[in-house]
């Protein structure tokens, strides 16, 4: 056997690099006892990188290509003509071609071929690359095969085939391909199957479509196909198209398409017991290959020929429990304004520290709620609790729980896992009994924390290797136990509750809306807004110097701090800007996550706020904008107050309603401390294993110390202690989580990978109106900003904040904008409780957000009804 052709069944699954993905998989399909593939061999990667390996204008093209962005649409187009020109024109060498002949007969004299592009970068669990490269039909007779071997071959630099590889970072000069030469079947019916039903997700449902003749025109798009649902061995749908057209070949080879006769077009493509058959193939295949597949099939004489697999790359993962049960997972992330995935040693970290278990899958974290589900008071108490985190959860979850065969209920012992009590009815005097409304409880928590804080940073110096890891586990330990104090716990649940009650009872007694939204406006002690205001004061710093204000404007360098000495005022701003890092350097987008860049670890992250709040803001906006929102929420008290004067029983009323107004402006700031302690001590864990990572890179365990990102917490410990590593692991946890960041993480999703997804019940809306969650009262327009990271932020004020999530770390761009709209988000996740704080119309859990609002479009946010209009 030479190098430049080999038979299906001299070739596995491990041999992507010599015949591509498509050959690869055909090889492995072969192997497979009772699956029929059509019989060929694959001209391998070795022969096109012979005959194009030494082409030097060749070679100069592809360097022009690798500095393009996609968006180089007509340069792209250019040089893809040049390459495809110089390749089909190229001469296949004779023992190139010697080997095709010996293959060839194998065959009958009269057989005709499909030849197929089969690229190195195709079919990869990450990446399917589907269609990107050229693949012919009904092919025959040795020159023919000749001249469409180099036409795929120069496929390979399509338009679509060099974008899709510059948008999946994949390098055009490092690509191969091997071209299938595969025995023609002349289908009557042909078809896609997809072992998992790939709009829901759900493994246990496998999706059929099929349609007459060749399977080009279904792929192609030129007719509808039937479309059948199997679920354990059934046929749970069926869906029979109106069937125009039919692709077939033609005669000495090409394909032609035909009308189909009348009486056929609406008759199914397959009978139920084909459709079965067909099942159990699937199903063969989807455990040899050990993950969902897409298959490509064609009925020809009653017999199914199976001519391509490929993993289906669009699923979201199944988060694991371990059993055979049937659970439901709800996401974490949407919960914490965190959908991006996590690294595994922030993933592992953040689990020591959950409350409950929490499950891994596609970077992102999920709690198992099906215990809550099972009992009626759980089941209420989990929809009340997502009715304020995230009203989208709570709807799928009411229609997981409709399915009366997916969960089990139980009786209500009132046990399983703890959820949030409804605050509905609760009087004032409830509300105040645990806690009273005294601030000075929020002073003495807030001390404890910080006292805390100081004995951990102290504590930790002295750590190193497993000490320092046992440390860590402890003091998580310790953070816990804070975390669920009942002192703590009350003061944030009265709070809350107070807030319910206000607006509960103002609603009853005066007919308002809302209205603790007004009186929650500069409350005291939230550190969250108070970071925001604090940057103002940091603009305030910068604003008399010029020079200084010139070079952030032209700077890139992380280390501009130390520069700014050379500037007159430099001092004072340095010390103004590490003052500010002291305090929230901790902080960053994502901050769950350990391993996400700090301010304090890239402080010119905070230079576009700065630059935007100096051209935005007068001196001492911080503490006008926080004495403006004390006095309307003041004066929102003082109405509502002379209002209930007015009322039967008005005393009374009046005596609990300043109760519960003094109890939400004392204790309402304080629901953001506790995740600003948590995120204090995880950038001290944070220094301190990174003193580890750089031991490591000194001993040469590791190559670079964001390395241990990529373990989890329990795996660095055991490299720190036996300085092993496998070097493997780590770039095969940075592929893993390059796939993670395409995936959309899916807010409620099942054990058997369905993704249920809710909706808004809304009623009488405008037309075309945008539906959200209604977090913030107001009615406000303006120009919306479309802003993915809070490095690009360059706003004006007035300017409509859109995002896909914000954090605390966003807190300092609400000085400078009067609305926000996100993505993800509920009433209580932070973004909601600073839009209230600063008195900012907002909307929260607005699906596809960024890409139904232009950036720059104007546009209407009504933040009490939750929704927004385009203008």
């Amino acid at each position: 056997m030479g190098n430049y052709v080999i038979g299906f069944q001299g070739i596995g699954r491990s041999d992507l690099l010599t015949a591509g993905g498509k050959g690869a998989n055909l090889g492995e399909l072969s192997k497979i006892e009772g699956i029929t593939v059509p019989d060929g061999f694959c001209i391998t990667t070795e022969a096109y990188k012979k005959i194009t390996g030494n082409n030097e204008e060749l070679k100069n093209l592809l360097d022009e290509l690798e500095g393009l962005e996609a968006e180089n649409l007509n340069v792209i187009s250019e040089i893809s003509k040049k390459i495809r020109a110089i390749i089909e024109n190229m001469s296949i060498s004779k023992d190139i071609t010697d080997e095709i002949e010996a293959f060839l007969k194998k065959f009958n004299e009269n057989d005709a071929f499909a030849v197929r592009s089969s690229a190195t970068a195709e079919d990869l669990p990450a990446a399917s690359f589907a269609g990107q490269q050229d693949s012919y039909l009904n092919i025959a007779g040795k020159t023919a095969i000749l001249r469409h071997i180099s036409k795929c071959w120069a496929s390979l630099f399509t338009d679509r085939a060099i974008i899709y590889r510059i948008q999946n970072g994949f390098a055009h000069h490092k690509v191969r391909l091997c071209v299938v030469i595969q025995k023609m079947v002349f289908a009557d019916v042909a078809g896609i199957m997809f072992t998992a039903d790939p709009v829901t997700g759900n493994r246990k449902v496998l999706s059929i479509d099929a349609s007459f003749g060749l399977g080009e025109a279904m792929v192609s798009g030129l007719v509808n196909a039937d479309n059948y649902q199997v679920y354990d061995g059934k046929i749970v749908g069926e869906k029979i198209s109106f069937k125009k057209l039919a692709i077939h070949a033609i005669n000495g080879g090409g394909t032609i398409s035909k009308e189909i006769e009348a009486e056929q077009q609406d008759q199914k493509a397959l009978t139920a017991e084909q459709v079965l058959k067909l099942e159990s193939i699937g199903r063969k295949i989807e455990t040899h290959f050990g993950q969902p597949q897409d298959i490509e099939w064609c009925l020809a004489g009653g017999l199914f020929h199976i001519v391509q697999s490929r993993p289906i790359t669009t699923l979201y993962p199944v988060p694991e429990a371990g059993d055979e049960e049937k659970h439901v997972y709800i996401s974490v992330g949407h919960q914490q304004m965190m959908t991006d995935p996590m690294k595994p040693l922030g993933l592992s970290l953040w689990q020591l520290r959950a409350a409950r278990p929490m499950f891994k899958a596609g970077g992102r974290l999920f709690v198992d709620v099906t215990d809550n589900l099972k009992t009626p008071a759980g089941k209420d108490g989990l929809l009340e609790a997502m009715a304020q985190h995230d009203p989208l959860i709570k709807d799928a979850l009411i229609t997981i729980t409709e399915r009366a065969d997916f969960i089990k209920s139980l009786p209500d012992d009132g046990g399983g896992p703890e959820v949030v009590k409804s605050t509905k009815g609760l009087s004032s005097a409830d509300i105040l009994a645990p806690v009273g409304s005294d601030p000075a409880i929020v002073f003495e928590l807030i001390k404890h924390s910080e006292a805390s804080i100081e004995i951990l940073k102290q504590s930790i110096r002295t750590k190193s290797g497993q000490e320092l890891f046992d440390f860590i586990l402890e003091d998580i330990g310790l953070s816990k136990k804070m975390t669920f104090d009942s002192k703590h716990i009350s003061v944030i649940i009265a709070a809350m509750n107070a807030a319910s009650w206000i607006n509960e009872k103002m609603g009853e007694w005066l007919g308002e809306k809302n209205v603790a939204d007004v009186l929650s406006q500069s409350v005291s002690n939230n550190i969250t807004s108070e970071m925001g205001l604090a940057l103002l004061d940091v603009a305030d710093v910068v604003r008399p110097y010029p020079e200084i204000i010139g070079y952030l404007q032209d700077t890139k360098d992380d280390h501009f701090l130390d520069k700014l000495l050379h500037f007159q005022g430099g001092k004072i701003v340095k010390n103004a800007i590490d003052d500010y890092l002291d305090r929230y350097g901790m902080r960053c987008a994502g901050e769950i996550d350990i391993t996400n860049t700090r301010w304090s670890e890239k402080p010119s992250i905070l230079i576009p706020v700065i630059l935007s709040n100096i051209k935005n803001f007068e001196p001492d906006a911080g503490k006008l904008k926080f004495n403006q929102g004390r006095a309307q929420a003041l004066e929102k008290e003082k109405e509502l107050l002379d209002r209930l004067a007015l009322l039967p029983e008005s005393e009374q009323k009046i005596s609990e309603t300043k109760e519960m107004i003094s109890l939400l402006r004392n204790f309402a700031g304080y629901r953001e401390y506790p995740k600003y302690g948590i995120v204090s001590r995880f950038y001290i864990y944070k220094e301190a294993l990174m003193k580890e990572a750089e031991k490591l890179l000194q001993a040469g365990v590791i190559n670079e110390k964001s390395g241990i990102y990529y373990l989890t917490f329990e795996e660095l410990k055991e490299v720190v202690v036996t300085h092993k590593l496998d070097e493997n692991l780590i770039a095969q946890r940075k592929d893993e989580h390059l796939l993670f960041e395409k995936l959309n993480p899916p807010r409620v999703i099942t054990s058997d990978g369905e993704i249920i997804s809710g909706r808004y019940h809304h009623e009488n809306l405008p037309d075309n109106a945008i539906v959200g969650l209604a977090v913030s009262f107001g009615v406000t327009e303006g120009r919306a900003r479309v802003i993915l990271n809070i490095e690009d932020a360059d706003l004006e004020e007035g300017d409509i904040l859109v995002t896909t999530f914000t954090d605390p770390s966003w807190t300092p761009l609400f000085v400078a904008i009067k609305g926000m709209i996100t993505e993800v988000g509920g009433l209580m996740t932070h973004g909601a409780v600073i839009a209230r704080e600063y008195g900012l119309p907002a909307v929260v859990g607005v699906e596809n957000a960024t890409k139904l609002i232009k950036d720059k479009q104007r546009i209407r946010v009504n933040g009490a009804e939750g929704y927004i209009e385009l203008l």
